[in-house]
């Protein structure tokens, strides 16, 4: 009986002694990164168990888990989770923490230049799209604007009209209204404020991350920012040794292949960094809409000392596409969502008569120079040099009668409405002179509009903290801008030569006999001299300095900032053709001043709960094309004059995070008056055309946003989400005119247009989404997002209001169907040794739901069914 005693004792003892070696105890502390301070409420979880604790005050946590030995999981709201091993018990020290929604960490060199959120205490409405997001979802056969649309107030649209057509509107404000910023340099157009993402088409391998300022932003530069800021952070030169390749397959024959490397900085201070790739597809969507494109970027930087950083950087996106229009629903009905009637087939291949092809290298050299420990100066000299321009007929629009389709001849192919281009070029044959040269009334020839540029600036950025609480900035932008601007033959079809003397100052029997490539690399060198352009032919310089500043006080709980930009900015044209009668040799130059003031101030209640409200007022100068009345065949001013356009902005905030959740709650109210709007008028006798133009117009954006982010204490998911809710619309009355584009007679003068409540259209009033992530396996992940798209009104056609105007009544704009859009991904990682393996698949439409998702003024946009790729990259 003792023996039996004296066993189960020692038998007890036994299974005591073993739970307590299974088990560990941690000790650590959660540290933020960047300011090196305590996390209080991170979440500590053993993996794989619920079994957890949260940081104190002080940041510090105990944790005794269940096992000897394993992983725990580090994790607080805004951060990047970290996983740390253990074995038995363990203190971690203190355990560092990256924010993941800032890009601050990702930014190497600029740091002054780069005007981020996170640079100054006071917010603003901001968004961050990381850029391993960006890779996964939004690179390959998708537009790069599809990385910013689950974000609030961002829309994107026109992705079926070819590879990198889409638009970008932010709070209802287009493209040429919102500042596109590529490390702190401007790459919106300088003549009209565009962008043209089939430029950029490398983006989504060379972005490191994506700021979307909405609203008044963190810029201090004197840029066109009426909707917002989005500033593009690319990579560069990367201080740790690394690359990847990665091949990505898509519907309709998609392929693209990747690889960059980074050769780490050395002992002598140098870093290398390579990137290059190839993609192509017989189409996007739409019939005829094939590309094809490179993406390369080259980065070297040096780091002598502590105090200088440089950096250089040169990238490209060359490539070409085919184009698709909008057309009217009927077009759509009788031929299918995917008819393009810019297309056809010649000899046998597809042909088009719409192709966009650029080339637009980007270089830049950055220096920072960290002066003493309060004083750092930034600054960055760029250049760009874009080639290229789009194809399109010589002869009759697409109305006219050398626009031959297939149903004209008899000759039926895919779809009826499609070009005979082999017919085409027996008409021209047909009707040509003894020397075989068409002229345009008689024959149909391709041809391209060039449209090159060379771009200059300079930009830098002084910083003083000049003690904890203020610190002030001062900094100059500085930039130089010639566009240059022709025609060009493409294709004869079946010619040796045109006869051109249309607006120039050549013999009526000048012929033109040489072709140029629509081709990307090509247009770097090989384009039309004097002799062989036509039609128009005309360059523009526009010169631009500025100069701005900024001052912030913060403490504890308080934050508040001043800033204001001064610039002014110079116009002149230069015409080679005599145009209109008006358009040979230089303009007058007309110069511009402008600027802003922006200022703010935000309260922290405590660690959760904060606000803020901001206020600015900007007058911007006018875009170059409105300060003439033709800037293609003209050197005549616009008549009236057309002054800064005078924008005033208020908007506030409400933030709350704690360890589980973050949420934004934003308002907003922009005025922007003193708009001057042209569009093409109605074709007058003789065929000549007229333009209306409307001054002083004012719209007014006001709206709600809010967006979160949910990351239970255990869960392996995360949930987020966002909704924006505007009311855009036009305000008051407006004077117009309407002009004789040949005559520069006014057909109508001093009258006015009532726009009060004419909604505003090209992008939705309301919208709503939501993203869900599930980590089913510690390397097996899928992600949905769901978008919900109402309130989206017509673009709104001056003719058409001031029609009704006329008629005594009051335009209604046309309201557009509401529509839902629903993605989906997986994401897989392995490892091949030591290296990872990451297995991607995206799915877009996953309902294949069809939508309209813009109306222009020459018809409609249908929006894109079910599409997908799939990618495996390699880290090495």
């Amino acid at each position: 009986m003792k023996r039996t005693t004296k066993f189960l004792m020692l038998a007890v003892a036994f299974l005591f002694s073993t739970v307590i070696m299974a088990q560990s105890t941690l000790r650590g502390t959660i540290m933020d990164a960047e300011i090196n301070a305590p996390l209080p409420g991170a979440n500590i979880v053993e993996k794989g168990t619920a079994n957890g604790v949260s940081s104190d005050f002080d940041g510090n946590f105990t944790l005794t888990t269940t096992a000897s030995s394993g992983q725990v999981v580090i994790s607080f709201v805004g951060y990047a989770p970290k996983t740390v091993s253990f074995s038995g018990n363990s203190d971690l020290g203190n355990i560092a923490l990256n924010p993941d929604n800032t890009l601050d960490e990702i930014v190497i060199i600029g740091t002054g230049i780069i005007d981020l959120a996170e640079g100054r205490e006071t917010p603003v409405a901001v968004s961050t799209i990381q850029g391993a997001d960006i890779q996964m979802k939004s690179a390959g056969n998708v537009e790069f604007g599809e990385a910013l649309k689950n974000t609030p107030s961002v829309y994107v649209s026109n992705q079926a009209g070819g590879f990198g057509d889409s638009q970008i509107f932010l709070r209802g404000f287009d493209q040429t209204n919102t500042a596109y910023l590529l490390n702190g340099q401007p790459i919106n157009g300088m003549e009209d404020g565009r962008m043209y993402w089939s430029n950029w088409s490398g983006m989504s391998d060379v972005a490191n991350a994506v700021q979307i300022q909405r609203g008044l932003g963190a810029s201090k530069l004197a840029i066109s920012s009426v909707g917002g800021t989005v500033n593009i952070v690319s990579k560069t030169t990367d201080r740790n040794e690394g690359g990847f390749v990665r091949f990505l397959g898509g519907n309709d024959s998609y392929m693209k292949g990747t690889f960059a490397y980074d050769t780490g900085l050395n002992d002598k201070g140098w870093a290398f960094s390579v990137l290059v790739d190839h993609w192509q597809a017989h189409r996007k969507y739409s019939i005829g809409t094939a590309g094809q494109g490179q993406n390369y970027l080259f980065s070297v930087g040096y780091k002598p000392n502590d105090k200088h950083s440089f950096n250089f950087l040169l990238t490209g996106a060359p490539q070409w596409h085919d184009q698709n229009f909008s057309q009217d629903l009927e077009f759509y009905e009788q031929y299918g969502e995917k008819a393009n009637d810019n297309s056809g087939f010649y000899k046998g291949e597809r042909f088009t008569e719409r192709r966009n092809y650029y080339h637009k290298p980007v270089a830049n050299l950055n220096w920072d120079f960290d002066i003493n420990e309060k004083l750092e100066l930034s600054s960055v000299l760029y250049a760009s040099w874009g080639r290229g321009g789009g194809t399109g007929a010589v002869g009759p629009d697409r109305t006219g009668s050398s626009r031959i389709r297939n149903q004209d001849v008899g000759i039926f192919g895919l779809n009826e409405q499609e070009i005979n281009f082999d017919a085409i070029e027996a008409n021209n044959i047909a009707n040509a002179d003894a020397n075989n040269n068409g002229s345009f009334g008689s024959s149909y020839l391709r041809r391209a509009s060039v449209n090159a540029h060379n771009w200059y600036g300079f930009l830098s950025n002084l910083n003083y903290d000049v003690d904890e609480n203020w610190s002030l900035n001062v900094g100059v932008d500085g930039r130089t801008y010639n566009g240059v601007h022709f025609r060009q033959l493409v294709d004869k079809l079946g010619l040796n030569g045109y006869n051109d003397n249309f607006r120039t100052d050549r013999p009526n029997d000048y012929v033109i006999t040489e072709t140029f490539k629509a081709n990307p690399w090509s247009a770097l060198f090989d384009f039309a001299d004097d002799d062989q352009r036509y039609d128009y032919n005309y360059e523009e310089v526009i010169n631009y300095l500025g100069t701005f500043g900024q001052a912030e006080y913060k403490n504890d709980n308080f934050s508040a900032f001043v800033q204001g930009a001064l610039s002014t900015q110079s116009y002149q044209r230069e015409g080679f053709f005599s145009g209109r009668g008006n358009g040979l040799g230089k303009s007058k130059k007309v110069d511009k001043v402008g600027y802003q003031i922006k200022g703010g101030a935000a309260y922290k209640f405590n660690e959760q709960h904060s606000v803020f409200a901001n206020v600015g007022q900007f007058s911007r100068q006018p875009f170059l094309d409105n300060i003439f009345a033709d800037i293609r065949y003209d050197n005549r001013l616009a008549e009236p004059d057309v002054d800064n356009e005078e924008i005033t902005s208020i908007e506030g905030g409400y933030r709350f995070k704690n360890n589980v959740l973050r949420l934004n709650v934003d308002v907003y109210s922009t005025e922007w008056g003193n708009r001057f709007l042209s569009f093409a008028g109605p074709r007058q006798p003789g065929d000549e055309t007229s333009t209306y133009r409307l001054t002083d117009v004012t719209q007014v954006h006001t709206g709600v946003e809010f967006d979160f982010e949910y990351r239970p204490l255990t869960a392996n998911w995360s949930l987020r989400g966002y909704g924006s809710i505007g009311n855009w619309k036009y305000d008051g009355t407006t004077p117009y005119n309407l002009q004789n584009d040949e005559t520069g007679d006014f057909l109508i003068t001093n009258e006015t247009i009532d726009l009060t409540d004419v909604k505003i259209g090209s992008a939705p009033h309301t919208s709503f989404g939501f993203g869900l992530n599930v980590d089913i396996l510690d390397n097996l992940s899928v992600d949905g997002a769901y978008n919900i798209y109402s309130s989206l009104y017509e673009f709104v056609d001056p003719e058409d209001v001031a029609s009704a105007a006329l008629a005594g009544g009051k335009y209604e704009s046309v309201r557009l169907p509401a529509y839902t859009l629903a993605d989906a991904g997986i994401t897989y990682k392995f490892k091949l040794g030591e290296n990872n393996i990451t297995f991607r698949g995206n799915v877009y439409n996953l309902f294949n739901e069809a939508y309209i998702n813009q109306k222009n003024a020459f018809g409609y946009y249908l929006g894109i069914g079910r599409t997908w790729n799939a990618s495996i990259r390699y880290n090495f």
